[in-house]
């Protein structure tokens, strides 16, 4: 289902991310030697239709053989979900989220997540020294970090990023979640797809961790550090029609959401004007659901009860079916209380 390779061939980094399935045809592990023998595992491509981390990562390696330097660092690189890249797509048709079925999943059984389980305990075996996994996301959002311990270790490579950290511990099955029990992990998001900025962010970090021969043991500093915690998955049911744009549908979401993004937002901020009997899936993240502590209902607007800060907000019908209209959260106490998951 997968296959493993020890060099990667040149002519790979002429292609752009859709026409990689024509050459590897599956998803494929591919490591390359460096002066530090522990490698760098970055992940690319886990939604097909997310290209900064391969188009990063291609750039950076021809910066490197242009100039014929070795790299500080093995590199390993996991590329994902190939024949949806060829078709622009997160997902193709009856295939999971790869970015859902790694070790913690909810679908263990899952081909896929067996795929996933393979790759970790073969990183493992190579001493992995830190994990990457790159993304790019559909909405307004900034370039951020994710983590889903608090170690110091991981909020240093965090952020190595950026002072926006994301915690979280929901989803389940994600890669920075299976990779964390072995090594400093993080997720990035990195704008939008096409984004330039992002994708030299993405270029210039990955350069930055080849680099890196270990973490300090000190605390990241208050002051250079943004921290929030994930609390509630807001998904829109599948039975409930929506729209972005005024068109008649038993949820109309208000113009510009998406612009609602990392904003402290007050109780009373209105998300949408609803017909009776239409209300969104709101799960905290224990998947417990709770709708009514975050949102009501009144004279046919969703409001908000409480304040919060929206995440990932997208006006992408594709991505909120797929999977969730946005993630609710709130300030993290920094530093951290103690935790043993997380000493």
């Amino acid at each position: 289902m997968w296959q493993e390779l020890h060099e990667l061939p040149e002519e790979l980094l002429d292609l752009e991310a859709g026409m990689l399935a024509a050459h590897l045809e599956k998803p494929t592990l591919v490591h390359l030697p460096g002066r530090q023998p522990e490698p760098l595992f970055v992940s690319l491509l886990l939604h097909g239709n997310e290209y900064v981390g391969w188009d990063a990562v291609r750039d950076l390696l021809a910066d490197y053989h242009a100039r014929g330097r070795e790299l500080p660092r093995a590199l390993s690189l996991f590329i994902g979900n190939v024949r949806a890249a060829a078709e622009g797509r997160r997902t193709l048709d009856g295939q999971p989220d790869f970015n859902r079925v790694w070790p913690g999943t909810e679908t263990p059984r899952a081909p896929e997540a067996r795929m996933m389980a393979e790759i970790v305990e073969r990183m493992h075996e190579l001493g992995v020294f830190a994990s990457v996994d790159l993304h790019n996301n559909t909405g307004l959002n900034p370039h951020y970090a994710c983590v889903n311990v608090l170690r110091q270790a991981h909020l240093h490579l965090a952020t190595l990023f950026s002072r926006t950290v994301v915690y979280f511990v929901r989803p389940v099955g994600v890669q920075s979640m299976a990779f964390s029990e072995l090594c400093p992990a993080v997720t990035l998001e990195c704008g939008k797809v096409g984004d330039e900025g992002g994708l030299r962010h993405a270029r210039d970090f990955i350069d930055a961790c080849l680099h890196l021969t270990g973490f300090p043991s000190h605390p990241v500093p208050r002051e250079d550090i943004d921290l929030f915690h994930t609390v509630a998955t807001v998904k829109v049911p599948p039975n409930c029609r929506f729209s972005f744009h005024g068109e008649p549908a038993a949820m109309q979401f208000v113009p510009d959401l998406e612009r609602l993004n990392f904003s402290e937002l007050p109780p009373g901020t209105a998300f949408a004007l609803v017909d009776d009997g239409c209300r969104l899936d709101v799960v905290d993240e224990q998947g417990r659901p709770v709708f009514d502590e975050f949102f009501r209902i009144e004279e046919g607007r969703l409001l908000l009860t409480q304040a919060a800060m929206p995440a990932m907000l997208t006006s992408n019908e594709a991505v909120v079916r797929q999977d969730c209209l946005c993630y609710l959260m709130e300030r993290h106490p920094y530093p951290p209380p103690s935790d043993e998951r997380n000493e």
